[in-house]
């Protein structure tokens, strides 16, 4: 399976991009639940002016949705030198100018364009722990762990051991990442309004941040056209008190930069089994007079 994948890894992004948009489609239209998620996601996000507008990100979503898993396969098996020539950054500088504090830096990527390849890129510079969850296809960890374990990168599992090992490395003044709009479990986050909408957000990054002292970074790796590749964008966020609402308000920023490269069909609005109910959505409150 992996000789394959890496033979696989050789072709060129282009082709490999093309086969994604096509694997988007197919799963949009065979998947009922996963189109009606990624449709509603998107158009109640607020991002689009009109339902024409709407309809034409949506088009682009559905393919781009596609690209992501696809090139999965160029990242986590291309060689070294390949994965390399793929990423490019004209703003390193923020990530040394953090540094010079003396501080730990958490690197926040959300689930738009690229986010395998950021962690990839930082690795290359500077030692980083990033933090994964298990999928559900118990073979695929293996295949994860090994693509995302290059250079200076070390997994660390979204456990109570992989936080620790989260507190340690910011507590040397070391680089942890992490996905900030990932849906924690129950006890592990709080609700707070993700595009007008209450969603169970993660408490994780504001009790490292708090703790440790430690700078944020907002990364985003933005999939360029045709297969050139990916441009990486870094950029400091403070904030005078971080919490759930600060950092949704955060993650929606990039996401309004390029929307179309969010992953809009991940269930970000579930409910963790055994949570409390979530407050109602901001248009209803605001029907009612609450806000």
């Amino acid at each position: 399976m992996v000789m394959f994948l890496r033979m696989l890894a050789r072709l060129p992004l282009s082709w490999i991009h093309a086969a994604g948009a096509a694997l988007g489609w197919l799963v949009y239209w065979s998947s009922p639940t996963y189109a009606a998620r990624l449709k509603e996601n998107l158009y109640r996000s607020g991002v689009c002016a009109d339902a024409t507008a709407c309809a034409a990100l949506l088009k682009r979503a559905v393919a781009e949705a596609g690209r992501g898993v696809a090139e999965l396969i160029a990242v986590w098996f291309g060689t070294d030198d390949k994965i390399v020539s793929l990423a490019q950054c004209d703003n390193w500088e923020v990530v040394e100018a953090a540094r010079r504090g003396g501080q730990g830096v958490i690197f926040l990527t959300p689930h738009i364009g690229c986010f395998e390849i950021a962690a990839m890129y930082i690795a290359q510079r500077l030692p980083i722990t990033v933090l994964y969850r298990p999928p559900r296809l118990r073979w695929v960890e293996p295949l994860m762990i090994a693509g995302r374990s290059r250079w200076q990168a070390t997994v660390a599992p979204a456990n109570l051991r992989g936080v620790r090992m989260f507190y340690k490395t910011l507590q040397r003044g070391g680089a942890v990442g992490l996905l900030p709009d990932q849906a924690p479990g129950v006890g592990e986050g709080a609700w707070a309004d993700f595009f007008g909408r209450p969603a169970y957000t993660m408490t994780l990054v504001g009790r490292l941040q708090k703790a440790t002292g430690a700078a944020l970074i907002m990364t985003f790796a933005k999939r360029l056209p045709h297969g050139q590749g990916y441009q990486i964008h870094f950029e400091q966020i403070q904030f005078e008190a971080l919490d759930e609402t600060a950092l949704n308000r955060a993650i929606e920023n990039v996401v309004r930069r390029c929307p179309e490269q969010y992953l809009w069909s991940y269930n970000r609005y579930k409910v963790p089994v055994g949570a409390e109910a979530p407050p109602a959505p901001r248009e209803e409150r605001r029907e009612r007079g609450e806000e």
